[in-house]
C-alpha cells in the first residue's frame, strides 16, 4: 500500500498527474472517500496527465463522463446506484475492459463487479484540511 499526504487542492491535482502518467489502457481506479474528500480533484490531475483539455467535473448527475486525450478516460459516479446490478446495466463492461482508463467514484457500492486488478484509491480528509491518500493494488511502478 502506498500513502501520500497533500495539503492543498493543487498538491492533490499534482499527485493525480503523477498517477496518470503511469496508467495504462484497461486500468480501473476505484475511488473511495466521503463527500468533498477530493475524488474529482485528483481525477483532474489524472486527466491532465492523459492530455485531456476538457474541464473535469463530478459525474454525479450524468453517472458517466467520457473524455478523450492520449487515451479515453471514463469517469463514473455510482453514488446514485443501488448496487452492482445497476452498474452492470449501465453497459460499463466496454469501458472497464476497453482501451481507456476508468475512474469510479463511490466504488464501495460495486467492488464485487470490478476486476481483481482494480487499483483502490482512498482519500481521507484530515482535520487540518490536508488529505491522506492511500493506493492499494498498485502495480504500475513508482509514483515519484
Amino acid at each position: 500500500m502506498l500513502t501520500f499526504k497533500t495539503n492543498t487542492p493543487e498538491e492533490t491535482i499534482e499527485l493525480g498527474r503523477k498517477i496518470g502518467k503511469l496508467l495504462k489502457k484497461g486500468d480501473v481506479i476505484a475511488m473511495q472517500g466521503t463527500l468533498a474528500a477530493g475524488k474529482t480533484t485528483i481525477t483532474k490531475g489524472i486527466a491532465q496527465a492523459l492530455n485531456i483539455d476538457d474541464t473535469i467535473t463530478s459525474p454525479t448527475f450524468c453517472l458517466i463522463s467520457e473524455y478523450y486525450g492520449k487515451m479515453p478516460l471514463y469517469h463514473m459516479d455510482v453514488y446514485r446506484l443501488e448496487g452492482g446490478e445497476d452498474f452492470i446495466n449501465l453497459g460499463t463492461d466496454d469501458m472497464i475492459y476497453g482501451e481507456g482508463v476508468s475512474i469510479i467514484e463511490w466504488s464501495e457500492k460495486i467492488m464485487d463487479e470490478l476486476p481483481k486488478k482494480t487499483i483502490i484509491l482512498k482519500i481521507t480528509p484530515e482535520d487540518d484540511g490536508s488529505r491522506t491518500i492511500t493506493i492499494d493494488n498498485w502495480k504500475n511502478g513508482d509514483i515519484q
